[in-house]
């Protein structure tokens, strides 16, 4: 079984930064494509920011694009959310997903898998 774990949430002002990590660990393969979601009180979970396993290619959503940047440790299941010029509506429980790839994926964001984290709280003040 996959786990997934985050951390590095917190309390932040407006124009702030904020350092999300995520770990995914176990399951049958060595390898995964991950990304990150929110959800906001009231709000439906939204697609945040991806990274394939080679790390060649990035996927943002375009409210965050230009203020958020995704990385990841080379050849390894963790992946970092560097968070800049933070704004109060970017309030929200941070989740991280980890999707099994294949060799012939290893360049792709497939699409959020079943592998969620806990959640992490970001909450940034105005």
């Amino acid at each position: 079984q996959v786990q997934v774990v985050e951390s590095g949430g917190g309390l932040v002002q407006a124009g702030g930064s904020l350092r999300l990590s995520c770990a995914a660990s176990g399951g049958i393969v060595c390898c995964y494509a991950m990304g990150w979601f929110r959800q906001a009180p009231g709000k439906e979970r939204e697609f945040v920011a991806a990274i394939s396993w080679n790390a060649a290619n990035t996927y943002y959503a375009d409210s965050v694009r230009g203020r958020f940047t995704i990385t990841r440790e080379s050849h390894k299941n963790t992946v970092f959310l560097q968070m800049d010029s933070l704004k109060p509506e970017d309030t929200a429980v941070y989740s991280c997903n980890a999707v099994p790839i294949t060799p012939d994926d290893t360049d792709k964001w497939p699409g959020p898998s079943d592998n969620w984290g806990q959640g992490t709280q970001v909450t940034v003040s105005s």
